[in-house]
């Protein structure tokens, strides 16, 4: 895998999860490895550490240290009949926002505000 010969600090702990993802759906779901790919990666902001590091004549400089959660969620091709090799290609369809808009009669519906 590429993330074994990148010199970033992250790519390591990367690597383990992609790769203890990929253990733990061939033994829970009991799936080929090679037939697993990344369907979806994402990372969202954690907490912040805070630290505090002394500096000259008695003062503190605050140090943060912000960290991450990364979610891998892998599936598996051989169970599926139609897989598209690349779907990020394609260009998304923007779909019309105004046309599942129901109409509802509010005044008539019965409201909180008209019982008193």
């Amino acid at each position: 895998m590429i993330l074994e010969l990148m010199p970033y600090r992250a790519c390591y702990p990367i690597f383990k999860l992609v790769y203890s993802a990929a253990a733990n759906a061939s033994y829970n779901m009991a799936s080929n490895e090679a037939n697993l790919i990344i369907s979806k990666a994402e990372v969202n902001k954690g907490t912040t550490i805070k630290k505090f590091k002394p500096r000259a004549r008695g003062r503190s400089y605050p140090i943060k240290k912000p960290t991450c959660h990364i979610t891998i969620v892998m599936k598996d091709i051989s169970l599926d009949d139609k897989y598209v090799e690349i779907d990020s290609l394609k260009k998304p369809r923007w779909k019309n926002k105004h046309t599942a808009v129901a109409y509802c009669d509010m005044y008539s519906s019965g409201v909180i505000w008209d019982k008193k």
